[in-house]
């Protein structure tokens, strides 16, 4: 009875050590998956802590990118708003004085169905040019005037209507096509504050039937800050109705010679579809004379 309470005894003995020893392994086991998982989140809060400043960071860069942004188009949207001061204003009148020889492309009338085709060109050659454009004419396609903005080229004003006995019924007439016009221009473009400061004068300021209602007009056009221009070279666009890449060179040939800065007059219109078809021999023949090409942007200060 004896030995066998004392095998008995052992054999509990044994067992519960087996326990303990299972118990102790699992639950080191235990820990260390206890260790092993606080490891991972730590590791893993670490990461999110790291990559949260990361994206912070990133975050605050794109802000300060963004800001820029707008800042650049901001500074470009305003370096296309004319802004007339007294030095462009001398400017304007000295317009046909330089030491250096330059060429100002001016096309009036426009916009029309050739007006894509004579950026095209422009774009190409890598010249800026003036569009002294029509308040009617902007209306009807003002997608053009927008890429004509948005491609740097000079948006000039020359009136609303164009009909001599409409625009030149009085002084303030003119002015009030010029104002009708510039809305037109605004409109198109998505830019309220815009005013090119600059007019052309249907047929031009000097001489006609209305030279006296001209000369008042140009007074009061000043008065409300606003310059004209006319043109001191032109490739007689306006002089035939059988024009030729050959006669507008020649005529180009013959205004230009012996002058440092010239003012070239051309026009926008569906009728004068060969002035788009001459121009990049205009152009050409323009630099081969040793002519850069300006804009009113570097005119109007």
């Amino acid at each position: 009875m004896v030995g066998e309470g004392k095998e008995l005894n052992i054999y509990l003995i044994h067992t519960k050590d087996k326990f303990t020893k299972k118990l102790r392994i699992q639950l080191v086991v235990l820990i260390v998956l206890i260790l092993a998982l606080l490891i991972f989140i730590a590791g893993y809060s670490i990461d999110i802590i790291r990559n949260n400043k990361i994206y912070k960071q990133y975050e605050e860069q794109l802000a300060i990118l963004k800001q820029q942004e707008i800042e650049r188009q901001e500074a470009e949207k305003q370096a296309k708003i004319p802004q007339l001061t007294e030095q462009g204003k001398e400017n304007i009148k000295n317009i046909y004085h330089s030491d250096t020889k330059r060429a100002f492309l001016t096309f009036d009338d426009g916009p029309s169905s050739i007006t894509n085709t004579i950026l095209d060109v422009l774009k190409q050659e890598n010249v800026k040019a003036t569009f002294f454009v029509l308040g009617s004419r902007v209306e009807a396609k003002p997608d053009v005037v927008k890429r004509i903005y948005d491609e740097g080229h000079y948006i000039a004003n020359h009136g609303y209507s164009h009909v001599y006995e409409n625009i030149y019924a009085s002084p303030q007439a003119v002015l009030d096509e010029y104002n009708k016009c510039n809305e037109a221009v605004k409109n198109a473009i998505g830019v309220p504050e815009y005013n090119s400061h600059l007019f052309r004068f249907p047929g031009g300021l000097v001489g006609g039937k209305y030279a006296d209602i001209k000369c008042q007009a140009n007074e009061l056009l000043e008065q409300n800050n606003i310059v004209h221009v006319d043109w001191n070279a032109l490739n007689g666009d306006a002089e035939t109705n059988n024009l030729t890449i050959d006669f507008e060179l020649l005529r180009l040939q013959e205004t230009v010679q012996n002058k440092n800065s010239i003012v070239i007059l051309m026009h926008d219109a569906p009728a004068k579809k060969v002035t788009a078809e001459a121009l990049p021999q205009i152009i050409s023949f323009l630099r081969e004379q040793g002519y850069e090409f300006k804009n009113f942007y570097e005119i109007i200060k």
